[in-house]
């Protein structure tokens, strides 16, 4: 399988730009006027303050408590690095506070306490209570996070929840329902082996147990062995919780026989032989970071029958904390929890494995490149299935209702997932499901301008990110020059560097290119200069003669520049069928627009043919196409000679049999806006449109560009579809990101 590889200078360098860290605050209330600040702050905030004083549940309809959670850590143990203190753990919990922001619309921020006095944390997040809805501790080393866990729950009204501890209990709970399902076996029935007792282990350990595992059946292993019933060594009042009646001393010896072994461990903790010692169809939950206890390769070459789970996304069945902690804190905050007990992490548990029994929607299966079904490889979702936000929240809400740790239950429990559903930006998902196909497609993919810093540094993320293998058009010395100096020296060792002076096939590409230009004025020498000289060319005759999957190009010229020089090996112009559609990206939407590049006054035919180049984008994003011909007139009032084709593109479609949703013309308010949209109930629309099709080149990049700078939408393209093969051309003004987005299409064959 092909790694992502992450070096040093890229993980600086992201955290680095545009701005240092990894989220900001921004305001949900207008704040322009003399009167916006008085209903903000004083005189006004006053109403809010003495209502709450009065009434102190009402702090969650005036503030934003209700969706705070604060991700608190000392810094004691930071991932697998050990004890790095309070100041270096800030990365890791800024990326907790944007993982629950991104996955379950929970707003959070992070707070590093410098110290290791059990005590004084406690105190100090006990005293920022008022200010939170929950609070997820992190990376706090065992045995002290057991004891601060247990005080803050015991001292807070809201949910405090360690999820070194249960966020990895939950998701192994929720696989291990469903491998034993598979396996024929019942939780109160099965040997269970537990390897590493630290705070995730022993978490575990309670949870299953919680759920129907039998304490007599449960063998927990440290780094001395069993911890039997009488042992003194290396234990603890964790430890003896879980003490074993048994006669077993070594790992090895509990292994025989077991049907359940669950790692939390160490790299290569587990042998071949001991994987081989274990029951019938045994279950193997190796989740040591980054590394398994055992492979699933190694673990399957002695036990065919065998599910394996791992830690890691590379392989089948991760056990991903990110599928527990956003959704459990999203239920319990939405009816004011006091606290997330056993009976809401049990009902996670069994929300995941549900799911995971169920079909798979069609973008999941888009997205990771391959058909998922219930099974040996399969027995836990996808962090990106869409459903997760709308069907693991309502269930652990419902648990917390049922054992009184709800504030404010939940009346309509149908109307609370359809509100769910909305919480959720639907580009994420999209821009994910692009990125999984295109590291399904490992496309071998020309990045023509090889002098430019910003395409060496888009060239290198796109292989180092296991996306494909690069070709950099360019001088060795000097993609190797300007890779230095962006701090990549390295990389030059891993990319392919291709010129006219390196490749042997420069005379068959110049034969190809005199047989279409002969007639067009060009003679030897200058077909000879092109092919040689001209990096847009020879790119794309390395494209045409299948020397390269994808080709990206535009970064350094203007891009009509660069249709002209595409236009030399391939049809890229509106009578070959070329089309630009531009997806803007906006606080949740995605709108395409077109014709962004190639048609500069589309007749109503070309308006057609963009509307269908349009709907393909939409579907290979995932997207049921929905266009609207757009215009300052709606259905024909105003009247305008200008607005006419407008009108007929419909009619021309309707004579072709489009099969997508069209119509026009009409305003872009009409086009967009559902409530302006009801005031036409004749039209054929059935919601917004997602697809705008504009009169003339002119209107569609004054349209994106007004976008961009003055609303921040997020721009990609444009997407260059109708062309053989598979090009597209970045801005003069692209960074390093925008020229890889625009790899990645070109790899999944948007444009196709």
């Amino acid at each position: 399988m092909t790694k992502n590889k992450v070096t040093s200078e890229e993980a600086l360098a992201f955290h680095l730009e545009p701005t240092p860290g990894k989220f900001e605050i921004s305001a949900t209330v207008p704040m322009t006027t003399q009167r916006d600040l008085s209903l903000a702050y004083s005189p006004g905030v006053a109403v809010p303050c003495e209502a709450i004083a009065a009434t102190p549940e009402t702090a969650y309809d005036y503030t934003n408590k209700g969706n705070l959670v604060a991700v608190i850590s000392n810094g004691t143990a930071v991932l697998g690095l050990g004890n790095l203190g309070a100041l270096a753990s800030k990365p890791v919990m800024e990326g907790k506070a944007v993982l629950f922001k991104r996955f379950a619309d929970v707003n959070s921020i992070d707070i590093e306490l410098d110290t290791e006095d059990p005590d004084e944390f406690c105190r100090a997040v006990r005293l920022m209570g008022p200010t939170f809805g929950g609070i997820n501790l992190e990376d706090i080393k065992a045995p002290e996070c057991f004891i601060i866990e247990q005080r803050l729950k015991e001292e807070m009204d809201i949910p405090v929840f360690h999820d070194d501890q249960h966020g990895t209990a939950v998701i192994c709970a929720a696989g291990l329902l469903n491998a034993l399902q598979l396996s024929g076996k019942k939780i109160e029935d099965v040997r269970i082996v537990l390897n590493g007792a630290g705070a995730a282990g022993i978490a575990c350990l309670e949870l299953l147990k919680a759920m129907g595992a039998r304490h007599d059946n449960c063998i927990m292993c440290d780094t001395k062995g069993v911890i039997y019933q009488g042992r003194t060594e290396g234990m603890n009042q964790w430890k003896s919780a879980h003490a074993a009646n048994t006669d077993t001393r070594t790992l090895a010896d509990a292994m025989r026989g077991a049907d359940v072994f669950l790692g939390v461990s160490v790299k290569g903790a587990v042998t071949p032989d001991m994987v081989a010692s274990m029951a019938e169809d045994p279950v193997i939950f190796a989740m040591a970071n980054p590394d398994p206890e055992i492979t699933p390769e190694e673990a399957h070459a002695v036990r065919a029958d065998a599910i394996v789970a791992t830690g890691r996304s590379d392989y089948p069945n991760q056990v991903n904390n990110v599928l527990g902690f956003p959704y459990l804190f999203r239920g319990a905050l939405d009816i004011n929890a006091r606290a997330i007990n056993d009976e809401m992490k049990i009902a996670c548990a069994h929300a995941l494995a549900n799911l995971a029994r169920e079909d798979v929607p069609d973008e999941v299966a888009l997205a990771y490149g391959k058909n998922l079904s219930f099974g040996r490889d399969y027995i836990i979702p996808t962090p990106f299935d869409p459903r997760l936000i709308h069907r693991i929240p309502p269930a652990v809400a419902k648990a917390g209702m049922d054992t009184g740790a709800a504030r404010r239950p939940i009346i309509d429990m149908e109307a609370y997932e359809l509100s769910l559903k909305s919480r959720m930006d639907p580009t994420a998902n999209i821009l994910r499901g692009i990125n999984a196909r295109a590291r399904a497609a490992q496309a071998r993919m020309i990045f023509a301008e090889g002098d430019d810093p910003k395409v060496l540094r888009a060239a290198v993320m796109y292989q180092r990110s296991g996306l494909g293998k690069a070709l950099v058009v360019g001088r060795r010395e000097d993609v190797r020059e300007k890779l230095q100096a962006s701090g990549l020296e390295d990389a030059v060792r891993e990319i392919e560097v291709v010129n006219a002076a390196n490749t042997p096939h420069l005379e068959m590409y110049k034969e190809y290119l005199y047989r279409r230009l002969q007639r067009r004025g060009f003679d030897t020498k200058d077909v000879h200069r092109l092919a040689a000289r001209d990096r847009h060319v020879f790119g794309s005759l390395m494209l045409a003669h299948g020397h390269g999957d994808g080709l990206v190009t535009g970064a350094t010229r203007k891009s009509a520049h660069v249709l002209d020089r595409l236009n030399h090996v391939f049809d890229a112009n509106a009578e070959g069928g070329a089309t630009g559609i531009t997806a803007v990206l906006h606080k949740g939407r995605i709108v395409l627009i077109g014709d962004t590049l190639v048609h500069e006054w589309p007749d109503d035919n070309d308006l057609a043919n963009i509307a269908e180049s349009g709907a393909r984008v939409a579907r290979a994003l995932g997207l049921e196409p929905r266009v609207a011909f757009v215009s300052f007139s709606t259905f024909g009032y105003p009247v305008s000679e200008r607005a006419e084709k407008m009108h007929l593109a419909p009619e021309v479609l309707d004579s072709r049999g489009a099969d997508f949703e069209y119509e026009g013309e009409m305003t872009v308010d009409v086009a967009l806006n559902a409530a302006s949209q009801a005031n036409y109930p004749f039209s054929r629309l059935t919601g917004p449109a997602n697809i705008l099709v504009v009169p003339a080149r002119h209107s569609a990049s004054i349209s994106v560009k007004l976008m961009q700078e003055m609303a921040g939408a997020t721009i990609i393209g444009p997407i260059l579809t109708g062309v053989d093969k598979s090009i597209q051309i970045a801005s003069s003004t692209s960074t390093a990101n925008d020229i890889l987005n625009m790899a990645i299409l070109a790899a999944c064959k948007v444009g196709g």
